[in-house]
């Protein structure tokens, strides 16, 4: 029988060509498949002999590098959960996590080891452990003195592999569980319906704590056998450089805006490229006929979500449809989506309503929160996504909006509930209302607005200054106001709709 463990997955293409360049950095240095092998099973037989067992829980907060990328497949072929933090999350976050999730080996940059020390030891964690941005600290030195073989942890498919924090409405993160077999039905499919081939190389230039870049980007060229052209940060000059030996590059919406303000970009450069794939935030529809007139190519655009991996996609293969401008096409083999309305019927071709999804990509819950689950879940199972959006007559879903009034900003997410719960925290803050707004680089940019309490006067810079050392820098507000009152309705609810026109113009007229 097969061992349901994702790592499994990888090993066979692994073993296929041991010597072939999986991984490529900026400096010039390669990392074979058999390297990666090697060092995943030293990595794993570390956390072995660190006590940890299937099902326990290894937090990360690391830079990007190829050492962090076998972290991770060691933590797949050891059956631990592997729990990534986005690297801008800050002290007080960090405590949240680690209170929640109860990992028992933390790592993370040693230039943060002591914090993580006194966050480790007060809230009983067993071991804590540093990763540093070249890949270097404990968990690399330490795993080297253990054996380059090891068996793979034999796992049932329905086991979380991955816990992937959310921020959630009410200003609490929530750990999505994602589980072996979510994780390959979506790769596998996501595999066939892209049509990956033999030769097809990888620009990775996204950050791998998310589900784009580690999920979606790595899991395929892994599955693929293709080497990656692996950028620790997104330059655009090191994406030209790479386009002419590359077939395949996937960005969210801000990478590609900033790729067109390079003049060098051409239909030249990307001669040998097969595939755009852009996803994590809506693609401007000027975006998309930018870079069709300045490359000659379309790109595809598709939707997925933290809790559900990847649900639709334009398409690929001409013969089922071109790719259309403002939407994220139909939903992928195996993916059920429907469109309802509030009393719960399916709504009519081209009507707008509320999102729900189901199929084997789709995560089981969250992690520790049965009351949200209910909610979150139809009683015929479906999942509750939060957007909205309608279905066309071709099929192509379209998403609207977001009921939860998610900010995506740049690629990431930020829940306005979570921004407000630390500014309201300040002194001479009275309430706050975050807000997202057009942005030209970042797609929507955070905009806070703060009423003072009474005899309080607040300075704007001094507010962002003191939020800053409490949250992640991409849920900072670009751009703070103080007002006298916020705009509510008749029953007492601020009016958010408003704020977004009042502050429309927030962006257009400065860089931030």
């Amino acid at each position: 029988m097969t061992n349901p463990n994702l790592y499994s997955l990888f090993q066979q293409t692994f073993s296929q060509q041991p010597d072939a360049v999986a991984v490529e950095t900026e400096d010039g240095r390669t990392w074979t498949f058999g390297e990666l092998e090697a060092h995943s099973a030293r990595m794993a037989n570390w956390l072995t002999t660190l006590g940890l067992q299937p099902g326990d829980r290894v937090m990360v907060q690391v830079e990007k590098s190829v050492p962090a990328l076998v972290l991770y497949l060691a933590c797949l072929r050891a059956g631990v959960v592997y729990v990534p933090l986005n690297v801008a999350y800050q002290a007080a976050e960090l405590a949240y996590f680690m209170e929640n999730a109860e990992p028992r080996l933390v790592v993370g940059d040693p230039a943060k080891h002591d914090v993580l020390r006194e966050l480790t030891q007060r809230l009983g964690v067993a071991h804590l452990a540093t990763m540093d941005a070249s890949g270097q600290g404990s968990a690399w030195t330490d795993a080297q003195n253990h054996a380059a073989q090891h068996r793979v942890a034999a796992v049932a498919g329905s086991d979380v592999a991955a816990i992937l924090y959310t921020s959630g409405t009410t200003g609490r993160s929530k750990g999505a569980q994602l589980t072996h077999d979510n994780l390959a039905s979506n790769v596998q499919t996501l595999h066939r319906y892209w049509g990956w081939q033999p030769d097809d190389v990888l620009i990775h230039a996204l950050p791998i704590f998310h589900v784009h870049g580690l999920f979606v980007a790595a899991h395929l060229a892994l599955l693929n056998g293709s080497p990656m052209l692996w950028m620790a940060r997104f330059t655009p000059a090191q994406v030209l450089q790479w386009l002419p030996r590359a077939t395949v590059f996937m960005g969210v919406p801000t990478l590609y805006v900033r790729l067109l303000q390079e003049p060098a970009l051409s239909p030249a450069v990307c001669a040998r490229m097969r595939l755009f794939i852009s996803g994590s935030a809506p693609l401007l529809t000027e975006t998309f006929h930018a870079w069709q007139a300045r490359t000659g190519h379309t790109i595809l655009e598709r939707y997925g979500m933290s809790e559900t991996l990847m649900l639709t996609s334009n398409p690929y293969d001409p013969a089922e449809g071109p790719r259309l401008a403002g939407t994220v096409g139909r939903p992928l083999p195996g993916v059920q989506v429907r469109v309802v309305n509030e009393s719960g019927t399916v709504c009519a071709t081209g009507d707008i309503g509320g999102v729900e999804v189901r199929g084997p990509n789709v995560f089981p819950g969250y992690w520790r929160m049965p009351d949200v689950n209910a909610k979150e879940f139809t009683p015929d199972g479906w999942f509750r996504t939060g957007d909205m959006g309608f279905v066309d007559a071709q099929g192509y879903l379209t998403l609207v909006g977001r009921s939860k009034d998610l900010i995506i900003t740049g690629g990431y997410n930020v829940y306005p509930a979570e921004v407000e719960s630390y500014l309201n925290e300040l002194e001479g803050v009275e309430e706050s209302a975050v807000i997202g707004c057009p942005h030209p680089d970042l797609g929507e940019g955070v905009v806070a607005v703060v009423v003072a309490r009474p005899g309080a006067t607040l300075d704007p810079d001094a507010l962002l200054a003191a939020v800053k050392n409490r949250i992640a820098g991409f849920k900072v507000p670009k751009r703070l106001f103080v007002v006298d009152q916020l705009p509510r309705n008749v029953m007492g609810k601020v009016q958010k709709n408003l704020l977004r026109q009042r502050y429309a113009d927030a962006f257009r007229t400065a860089t931030s």
